[in-house]
């Protein structure tokens, strides 16, 4: 057992039969009681996010997670197929555990968080950057750079995303995965 006191981010917890991770979060202290720590919670479960309030001390169950290096192959009916680098075993993970799927190209190197306990696998975490190929975006007018304007560009997996004004067909560019954003131009 552990307690907040051992709160890092990224931690996966056990709580009411779900497996969280700790998104985020922040140590206080109201008037002359005990520290609380507020937190943002991802439910591995079911993909959503919450925020919980946990009293100082408070006894928690870290849930052993591992994550391993995968590569991702295809996608068919039945989800998404990866490769551990390691071994070599294939598994095939349900459309629902790959977040930002359509910024993953085939190949791509990714981490899969398993239940180290079950063996099963939880979330797919893609790299923080991606580089991408532009296949269809409007040309930027001239002359329209007195703001920072943004348009939609459709990447060569088929995901959408705004891009600058400058960012023309063809052109490589490198997305954040997080919050799937245009990043920079890659040279």
């Amino acid at each position: 057992m552990a307690t907040t006191a051992d709160f890092k981010m990224g931690m996966c917890i056990e709580m009411n039969n779900d497996l969280l991770m700790i998104l985020d979060f922040q140590r206080f202290q109201t008037g002359r009681g005990g520290s609380n720590v507020r937190t943002k919670l991802k439910s591995l479960n079911t993909g959503k996010t919450f925020e919980h309030t946990f009293t100082g001390g408070e006894k928690i169950e870290i849930a052993r997670v591992e994550r391993r290096p995968h590569q991702f192959l295809y996608k068919d009916e039945s989800g998404y197929v990866f490769m551990n680098t390691n071994t070599f075993d294939q598994v095939t993970i349900a459309e629902d555990l790959v977040e930002n799927a359509d910024l993953m190209k085939e190949g791509e190197q990714v981490h899969v968080l398993f239940h180290a306990d079950k063996e099963v696998p939880l979330n797919v975490e893609l790299p923080q950057f991606v580089e991408m190929v532009v296949i269809y975006t409007e040309p930027g007018l001239a002359g329209d750079t007195a703001k920072n304007t943004l348009k939609p560009a459709t990447l060569e997996t088929g995901a959408e995303i705004r891009v600058p004004l400058f960012i023309n067909q063809g052109e490589k560019i490198r997305v954040d995965t997080k919050n799937r954003a245009y990043y920079e131009r890659v040279k």
